[in-house]
């Protein structure tokens, strides 16, 4: 065998995986619960030290709200997370376990069925009802293509709880605190805190950008557009509400 019908040959039975492209995890849930922490962490807490800044309240009193602010909105992210994912997935498994329940009572009924759902992927009916009947050979495994099938999840690459809450808690808690830095170091300037806080939204906006392989400036452009609209929603309300000592 030459050179050449060797590397043919190895590009075929090889995964490709393995030397043309790669996938990151994405089934772990850390990935939306970190940007959602990491972007509400900084909007919030913007639109927070802007609205009691335009008020008219001090440095100490805005350096109190934002830690509280802070503190208060990574732990209610963390649970907040915790329990939507915790649901979802508990919502999966019962969807599962009435799959595995119809299959007992109409396993025939079941292979037709998953054999339609081949046929519309594009598989002949004759290849249809004969991949159907294999994968319904293994109880577990054909119960859990059906609910890939009909419902778009797979029951055994459920996101973690845990990972999508303490990634929140800890990317929430980071962009809280990118508004407080000019205070925390001495500076009493509401609009430094503001403009840190910006740059914190064009930085997150452009690293979730490398994630999804889209445009940095378009990703970027766009948090620090959405934070925009709160902090000046906020800051307004507090020129209108704003009370003469705080």
């Amino acid at each position: 065998m030459n050179d050449l019908s060797y590397s043919a040959n190895h590009v075929r039975t090889t995964d490709p995986h393995d030397y043309d492209h790669s996938h990151p995890d994405i089934s772990g849930g850390w990935l939306r619960a970190a940007v959602f922490g990491a972007m509400d962490g900084l909007v919030s807490n913007i639109a927070l030290i802007a609205g009691i800044g335009a008020a008219g309240a001090s440095a100490p009193v805005i350096v109190v709200t934002g830690a509280a602010g802070l503190v208060a909105g990574a732990f209610s992210m963390a649970l907040g997370e915790y329990a939507s994912v915790k649901t979802s997935n508990e919502q999966v498994h019962s969807e599962l376990a009435v799959e595995i329940e119809a299959h007992k009572r109409n396993p025939e009924g079941e292979v037709h069925e998953l054999a339609r759902h081949f046929s519309d992927m594009g598989m002949t009916e004759a290849t249809a009802a004969v991949a159907a009947r294999e994968v319904h050979e293994n109880a577990d495994v054909a119960a859990r293509v059906h609910i890939t099938q009909e419902l778009g999840v797979d029951p055994h690459s459920n996101p973690s709880p845990w990972v999508a809450a303490f990634s929140s808690f800890a990317m929430f808690g980071i962009g809280a605190a990118v508004p407080l830095i000019p205070y925390i170091l001495g500076y009493d300037s509401l609009l430094a805190g503001l403009a840190i806080g910006g740059v914190g939204l064009l930085v997150a906006g452009g690293i979730a950008a490398k994630f999804t392989r889209k445009s940095w400036v378009t990703s970027a452009l766009r948090q620090l557009m959405f934070g925009g609209i709160a902090v000046g929603a906020t800051y307004l309300v507090g020129l209108l509400l704003g009370v003469s000592e705080l």
